[in-house]
């Protein structure tokens, strides 16, 4: 069994211990009424999407993500939240030194024994999520669970449906597929993005992702009898047709969209295999980048 495999098995446990933690770190995660600025790199940087359309859709304040080298020097904040799991992915330490002083920042992480911890003002450890995989799985999903509980938004039918996920058979004919899109609306576009990354990671696949509506103006058109198309949360009216009138393999996403994306994760770890391909270690990846800078 793969690290990540074996890893990506354990997130019903790691979301209820980051449920609990999210009471105790309250005043770390934002206060209703703030605005709020959530950053990361890759995986990190789509649960950021997540979180930030969740806050907003909430009522609980403005709320935007960045990539952390994307961040306007110019917009005003009252907290800027990182999500790294390393703790020392460059991009993501510069801006907390930029920012040092200016805006109250935190910092949550899988490693407190990282640049990170001096960096931010506020410190969230998820230290049972860490990860020996390149490929992230738990933490990426451990740290929005902790961010849904803070908000209001987690359930005990989450945890369910992620054992669920974990559990069912994968819809036959998937992992032969050789394209993958991936589908969300609202906060469930960061989940479809990440859905991709995941599948180029460890299995090397064709994959994309768009906002629901937006599968009609254009991609549709790369939809045959070999491809697959996987939607997070309930699909706009008469989409799945449309797929499926293709030859496209139509994925219903009936679990919560959190769950699901343990099944694409479990997705491509299975096409990894099919293709003997190792998903612990993507060919170019590394588990933080680290830049040299002057």
């Amino acid at each position: 069994m793969s690290h990540a495999e074996n890893e990506l098995t354990t997130q019903p446990e790691c979301w209820i211990r980051a449920a609990d933690l999210a009471v105790r770190h309250k005043d770390a995660l934002a206060s209703p009424g703030e605005r709020v600025a959530v950053v990361g790199c890759g995986t990190s940087f789509f649960m950021a999407q997540a979180v930030a359309a969740l806050r907003e859709g909430a009522g609980l304040g403005e709320t935007d993500a960045f990539a952390a080298s994307e961040f306007p020097a110019a917009r005003s904040y009252d907290r800027v939240i990182a999500l790294t799991r390393s703790g020392t992915t460059t991009e993501v330490l510069d801006l907390l030194a930029r920012l040092r002083g200016g805006v109250r920042t935190t910092a949550i992480t899988a490693d407190p024994e990282t640049p990170v911890m001096r960096a931010a003002d506020d410190l969230v450890v998820l230290d049972f999520a860490d990860e020996q995989s390149v490929v992230q799985t738990r933490f990426a999903t451990t740290a929005l669970t902790l961010l849904r509980a803070h908000l209001g938004l987690h359930t005990e039918q989450a945890v369910a449906d992620a054992r669920t996920a974990l559990a069912e058979p994968l819809p036959a004919g998937l992992v032969e597929c050789s394209q993958f899109t991936f589908l969300g609306k609202g906060w469930t576009n960061g989940l479809a993005q990440e859905a991709a990354l995941k599948m180029r990671e460890a299995s090397l696949s064709w994959t994309e992702a768009y906002p629901a509506m937006e599968y009609r103006h254009g991609p549709i058109s790369i939809s045959t009898d070999t491809t697959a198309t996987w939607m997070f949360g309930e699909a706009p009216a008469g989409l799945a047709e449309e797929v499926r009138a293709t030859g496209a393999l139509w994925i219903e996403g009936a679990l919560d969209p959190l769950a699901e994306l343990v099944r694409a994760q479990r997705l491509a770890v299975a096409v990894a295999a099919h293709r003997n391909l190792d998903p612990d270690r993507p060919r170019h990846l590394r588990r933080s980048i680290v830049l040299d800078t002057p």
